[in-house]
């Protein structure tokens, strides 16, 4: 099943999303290569800075995806105010298997 983490990070926090960036981008390639990551990107403010997360994993339960989030060293820094773990349903533009 694929699973949606809505990560907002905290308030003036961008330093510390610019400083973890390269230990989270090696560990969205590391379940990339394990075949889980489906896509992921930033939110963007008016002004383009990042000011959140959004990444679609496949997991087998709702408690490994929540585990899978929690290994993301974006949310091991602490810069997320809230994230949300939702199951998920890409129906419309959905890459060929």
């Amino acid at each position: 099943m694929l699973y949606a983490f809505l990560c907002t990070d905290k308030p003036d926090s961008l330093a510390l999303r610019m400083e973890t960036r390269p230990p989270h981008v090696a560990w969205l390639n590391e379940i990339n290569a394990a075949g889980q990551l489906k896509f992921a990107g930033p939110f963007l403010d008016d002004a383009g800075q990042a000011t959140g997360s959004l990444v679609v994993v496949e997991a087998e339960t709702l408690e490994a995806a929540q585990a899978l989030s929690a290994a993301d060293p974006y949310a091991r820094a602490g810069l997320f105010e809230t994230v949300e773990v939702k199951a998920w349903n890409w129906v419309f533009n959905k890459p060929e298997a």
